[in-house]
């Protein structure tokens, strides 16, 4: 029994310290700027602006954006998608840590995106390896036709381990067919690495403003950092924030 509560423990472990965080409390962006907005600190400087390169749901007209950095091996932040099922590991993990825990991308989607709102971005922070690198590219190639976001789902549905072939050169190229892409344009584009410099500056920018886990989000309204998603927060949690954000 102790051999298998000390299996599990170090699983765990393992898993929080490649996935990234969960929880990391405290860990903010480094700044050049403090002030206040309706009792909210805000902080400016050091995240990127939201621009044509960033990959948006949502209104440009929005009050606020929700920026996450992920990784597309990165169980934690496949749970926060809403896309997987409950017998995925990390939403497991997640659920039994916290009953209540409920994905976050999904809720702020629905509640708020769909309505204009709040824009949401993804950006790349691929830290895992070379398959969650050779995935951002991929999932950049596909935005190339725009299916970003069909072939971001299509990742994160299918994880399948880190670094062990889930993400192979042969599985992108065969997730773009099943997705309807053109594979001549797209093989041509992964080939050639198109966007192997756009996901390592992605990467530097999410290091610069403090990102040092996946999933990490921020919230900004009028250009500033108002709030900050450490993990795999639940819904519950992030929700507020939003709101706070919003009035």
């Amino acid at each position: 029994m102790n051999n298998q509560k000390q299996i599990v423990s170090a699983i765990i472990v393992v898993g929080i310290i490649i996935a990234g965080t969960i929880l990391l409390k405290g860990s903010t962006p480094s700044t050049t700027k403090n002030s206040t907005e309706k009792g909210i600190p805000v902080t400016t400087a050091t995240l990127a602006p939201v621009g044509k390169e960033d990959r948006v749901l949502g209104s440009q007209n929005a009050k606020v954006s929700v920026i996450i950095y992920a990784d597309f091996q990165c169980p934690f932040c496949g749970a926060i998608t809403g896309l997987q099922g409950e017998d995925a590991p990390a939403v497991k993990y997640l659920k039994q840590k916290d009953p209540s825990w409920t994905p976050s991308t999904s809720g702020i989607v629905n509640d708020y995106v769909k309505n204009g709102d709040v824009q949401f971005v993804y950006r790349d922070f691929a830290i895992l390896g070379a398959e969650s690198e050779r995935a951002a590219e991929a999932a950049r190639c596909a935005g190339d036709q725009e299916k970003f976001w069909d072939y971001h789902d299509y990742l994160f549905i299918h994880q399948n381990g880190e670094n062990k072939g889930a993400f192979s050169d042969d599985n992108l190229k065969s997730f773009a067919k099943e997705i309807g892409l053109n594979v001549v344009s797209f093989d041509k584009c992964l080939d050639d690495s198109k966007y192997a410099q756009a996901v390592a500056n992605s990467r530097n920018e999410g290091i610069t403003a403090g990102v040092t886990g996946t999933p990490k989000g921020f919230i900004v309204k009028n250009n500033a950092i108002v709030g900050i998603i450490d993990g795999a927060e639940s819904y519950v949690t992030v929700k507020p924030k939003i709101d706070s954000a919003l009035k």
